[in-house]
């Protein structure tokens, strides 16, 4: 079966609608036209790519801390999508458990975008989330991962690394940042999205650069650690990308349909509580 048309989770992606919810105008980016969609658009591409479901990330760009668009998403999807919300440090425990009981997976930690440092005072956001069985999504760049860690580590949460980690593809592997990703995926205590390789790479598609990078992560993961993501809508993507050829390179760099059926649906289904046997909705 083509990867096209296997049954898949799609980890890593965003909705954009300010036809139906502005967006807020203090956010650091406003997504253009081509970037958008409907609820509707959306679910016609899951559909059409056989994805029996998703987890959704709230952007910092256009909402922010405005999860209006999202949990309005996963109202219509009646179990289908589950989603990751971007909220404050402090929001309360009360807050988050709300949040969860509306399909809130976990809270999404920008600090490729908004620094470390923005994160400092994050500890009981953290402990928080290990409590409620949420999950911490975690973007970082270069080596902000050694900063990082011990904080994630103390407070007991599920992490889940987006983008393969964002290693400086020119630094190899045993960079600090990447290395320390590699150590963490042998505690069992994280995950990792095999996405955003635009995002691992000096190169244009398909990234050949990036490619150890996603080797290595399966060989320190395994496939009961490793998630896939599109990252759609690519924004402010330097060049053009679309969703089937991310799926196709996927293909090429999991080309085991065993392994794959694990990346892509097993294991998301597992720690997102999805049922891998048939969509809802």
């Amino acid at each position: 079966m083509p990867i096209l048309t296997e049954p898949k989770i799609d980890c890593h992606l965003h909705l954009l609608d300010p036809h139906r919810f502005p967006y807020l105008p203090q956010a650091w980016y406003h997504p253009v036209e081509n970037e958008q969609a409907s609820a509707e658009q959306l679910i016609d591409l899951f559909d059409a790519f056989a994805v029996r479901h998703a987890v959704v990330v709230g952007p910092n760009s256009g909402y922010d801390v405005d999860n209006r668009c999202l949990l309005d998403l996963l109202d219509r999807g009646a179990g289908r999508f589950k989603g990751v919300a971007v909220v404050d440090n402090d929001i309360s425990h009360a807050e988050l458990a709300e949040l969860r009981d509306r399909g809130i997976v976990g809270t999404t930690l920008q600090a490729a975008l908004l620094g470390v440092e923005h994160f400092a005072g994050a500890g009981r956001l953290l402990r928080d989330l290990a409590e409620l069985d949420m999950v911490a999504d975690v973007q970082v760049t270069g080596d902000q991962l050694v900063q990082l860690a011990p904080m994630l580590d103390e407070s007991g949460v599920r992490v889940l690394i987006d983008h393969c980690g964002r290693p400086d593809p020119a630094a190899g592997l045993d960079q600090p940042g990447f290395a320390a990703l590699l150590a963490a995926g042998r505690t069992g205590r994280y995950w990792v999205k095999l996405s955003g390789l635009v995002k691992c790479s000096g190169q244009r598609y398909p990234w050949p650069d990036s490619w150890p990078y996603v080797q290595a992560l399966l060989d320190a993961f395994g496939p009961q650690r490793c998630l896939w993501g599109s990252d759609w809508p690519f924004l402010r993507a330097p060049e053009r990308i679309d969703y089937a050829t991310v799926l196709t390179l996927t293909e090429r760099l999991v080309p085991d349909p065993v392994v794959r059926e694990q990346i892509l649906l097993t294991t998301p289904a597992r720690l997102f509580g999805f049922d891998a046997g048939q969509r809802s909705g």
